[in-house]
């Protein structure tokens, strides 16, 4: 049953306060990761696996966290996911070796996993089915707040402490959350319990969602199929994907609950949510490297411009949930957000190489904005129609397409960014040429600006040679940012039919748990 008061606000909070340990983590080590390297002697590849195995480990986890909280009861295992996320913290931050590290990164990660999903059920669980709009309303704060200021947090204290205390800073706040989820939350019923445990499928799933995120977060960098492993993890992506979705068709009790996409609304749902990943992260991904590596902006200032987009979304959430709550159709919502992101992409893509701090900030506010009015109707759309044991196998599937997005996302732009500022480059360099009045002119300017300050005519001609090709370079990069963002808006614009065919409902409620 819905809690009222007081009570359905504490849990609302701790619920939220739990998801943003898991939120928090996952890019709060980002900008450790040079002390760490420095601290325990390892390479920039080894140590990025602190980030893929916690991302890997996550995304497994993420669609049986349905079946475990049905099986032991959510609330015993919302506690268990807490303490293990707490104790795998102070482990982190104790650990003496960088495979210790990853090793308690990957513990981490899985009890993370649980975190998320299972908080969002026990928030559904908790508001009445009048005001599930406003729900996902706030449980969306902790899911922008959490990457946003997670590399600020990070930063703060890598700079004034030690990398440990990134860890360290987890264990009070994972202790509160586990004091007051054991004495507010109420019980759910153990859907699963006596019931035969599906250990084929849990095997299968943990081997394909393993490989399929280990592919995407290390296919770059290895040169995707040039690399043997990856040849082989894509091999075993696909045979794991087939034997897995056979397997849970043909049981009766199967660890994720695929029967549920026979809801139109849900099937649609999970796609729009892999839609909204990609959005999200591979926008988030493009722009602090367009800002450092082309326009020369820090670190601290590509976050500060970040910042108030974030601070817009989170601002609109509430507002967001009230205007469901009033009837407005989550489709129009939607709409609008796809708009605004696509009006975000436009304007990036008309950057050039004299943009400075200024001229980002009304299109990251236009971001932050359509952010939104995506996260709170897409979720309430795809869960419309599920209840009981449903709602937990429901989003820990949504949960698990949003951050697979994400991770199709940043694969997919970081190689179009090799494949493209090679094809860019070979356009510009057919203009440079001696028959090109505009190129001539120019490298020799510059030949006499190095004469006058000193230069003999051979160095002032390696100095201009050396100048033009920086040119060329920023402008290829340019031009491929600026192509991106525009590929991207234009991919998420495309998907605005799909919400259409989903179910209009006025007072966007969804039937919950009886306890």
């Amino acid at each position: 049953m819905a809690e009222h008061g007081l009570r359905k606000w504490i849990i609302t909070i701790t619920v939220i306060m739990a998801s943003l340990l898991e939120l928090i983590d996952t890019t709060i080590v980002n900008v450790a990761l040079p002390d760490i390297m420095g601290n325990l002697g390892a390479t920039l590849e080894d140590a990025g696996w602190l980030i893929t195995g916690y991302a890997v480990a996550n995304v497994i986890v993420l669609p049986m966290s349905g079946w475990l909280g049905d099986r032991f009861g959510r609330k015993n295992y919302f506690i268990a996911s807490i303490l293990l996320f707490t104790i795998s913290s102070v482990l982190c931050g104790n650990a003496t070796g960088l495979e210790e590290l990853i090793a308690f990164r990957i513990l981490q990660g899985l009890a993370g996993g649980g975190l998320l999903s299972t908080a969002q059920a026990i928030l559904l669980e908790t508001w009445p089915r009048e005001e599930v709009g406003m729900a996902t309303a706030l449980f969306g704060l902790g899911a922008v707040l959490g990457p946003t200021v997670g590399p600020t947090i990070g930063g703060y204290i890598t700079d004034n402490f030690s990398w440990p205390w990134i860890f360290y800073v987890n264990v009070p706040v994972g202790a509160l959350a586990a004091f007051l989820v054991s004495t507010f939350v109420k019980e759910s019923p153990k859907f699963a319990k006596g019931k035969p445990i599906d250990w084929w499928g849990i095997l299968f799933l943990a081997i394909g969602v393993g490989s399929l995120q280990t592919v995407l977060e290390k296919g770059e960098s290895e040169d995707w199929f040039a690399t043997p492993y990856i040849t082989v993890l894509t091999v075993v992506t696909i045979i794991s994907a087939i034997a897995f979705i056979w397997r849970e068709l043909s049981i009766d009790y199967p660890v994720v609950n695929f029967r549920i996409l026979k809801y139109r609304s849900f099937t649609i749902g999970i796609f729009t949510s892999f839609v909204l990943g990609f959005a999200l992260y591979g926008s988030v991904f493009i722009f602090p490297v367009f800002c450092q590596t082309l326009l020369g902006f820090s670190a601290q200032q590509t976050g500060e411009l970040l910042f108030p987009g974030g601070l817009a979304t989170i601002c609109m959430m509430p507002f967001v949930g009230i205007m469901l709550k009033r009837g407005v159709p989550a489709q129009f919502m939607t709409t609008v957000g796809f708009c605004l992101f696509f009006a975000f992409s436009l304007m990036l893509a008309n950057s050039n190489l004299s943009s400075g701090t200024g001229d980002f900030f009304w299109p990251l506010i236009i971001r932050g904005i359509g952010m939104s009015l995506l996260f709170v109707p897409l979720t309430t759309l795809a869960i419309q129609d599920l209840h009981g044991k449903d709602i937990g196998q429901g989003t820990g599937l949504n949960n698990m397409m949003r951050q697979l997005g994400g991770s199709f996302g940043i694969a997919i732009i970081t190689t179009l960014i090799h494949i493209n500022m090679g094809a860019n480059r070979n356009i510009l360099i057919e203009n440079i040429n001696p028959y090109n009045p505009a190129f001539t002119e120019r490298r020799d300017a510059l030949i006499h600006g190095f004469q006058g300050k000193g230069f003999d005519m051979y160095v002032a001609e390696q100095m201009a040679n050396r100048a033009m090709e920086g040119a060329i370079t920023k402008q290829t990069m340019l031009v491929t940012y600026d192509n991106l963002y525009l590929l991207v808006g234009a991919f998420v614009l495309c998907c605005i039919p799909l919400v259409y065919l989903q179910k209009f409902k006025r007072n966007q409620s969804l039937p919950v748990d009886v306890h």
